[in-house]
C-alpha cells in the first residue's frame, strides 16, 4: 500500500517551519554583542557630556523667590532676587498661579544692569518686587524662568 500523504518526518514542527520560513537566522555573536554594548555606552557619554555643557552654559542667570503677598483677589505681590553678572540684562517670567496651578498672572521684567555697589556680591544678586494683575484669585506667586538678553 503507497501512502500519498506526508511522512511523519516532513511533519516534524523544525522541518515543517523551516520548509514554510526558511531556516533560522544565525543571531550575533557574543563579540559582536559586546562591541555594541560598548558603542552604544559610547555614544550615551558623549550625548550626556554635551547635555550638561551645554546647560552649564546658559546658567549665566538665576532666581530665587524670596516671598510673595496676596494684596486682594485681582493682584499678587511677588518678591524674588537674581543672581547674573553685574554688567549683564536678564529678563525673567513672574506667574502667580491658582489653586489648582493654573497661570492666573504671568509678566515678563527686565533686570537690567547695575553697579557694583548695588545689591549683594558685587552686584550680581539684586532684589525685586513685582506686581502681578490676576485674572482669577491667586494662592501663589513666583519666577518661572530667568533668561540673559542679548
Amino acid at each position: 500500500m503507497s501512502t500519498t500523504g506526508p511522512t511523519p518526518t516532513d511533519t516534524s514542527s523544525g522541518l515543517s517551519v523551516a520548509n514554510r520560513y526558511g531556516a533560522p537566522k544565525r543571531g550575533l555573536s557574543g563579540k559582536a554583542k559586546k562591541w555594541m554594548a560598548i558603542a552604544a555606552l559610547a555614544v550615551a557619554v558623549v550625548i550626556a557630556g554635551w547635555m550638561s555643557f551645554s546647560i552649564q552654559g546658559s546658567d549665566d542667570v538665576s532666581s530665587t523667590d524670596v516671598g510673595f503677598n496676596l494684596s486682594d483677589d485681582g493682584t499678587v505681590l511677588v518678591d524674588f532676587q537674581v543672581m547674573k553678572d553685574a554688567d549683564a540684562t536678564a529678563e525673567c517670567a513672574v506667574q502667580a498661579l491658582s489653586e489648582n496651578y493654573a497661570i492666573v498672572g504671568w509678566k515678563v521684567v527686565t533686570v537690567g544692569p547695575n553697579a557694583e555697589d548695588e545689591g549683594a556680591a558685587n552686584g550680581r544678586t539684586t532684589a525685586h518686587r513685582v506686581e502681578l494683575r490676576t485674572e482669577s484669585p491667586a494662592t501663589t506667586g513666583g519666577v518661572n524662568s530667568c533668561w540673559i538678553v542679548d
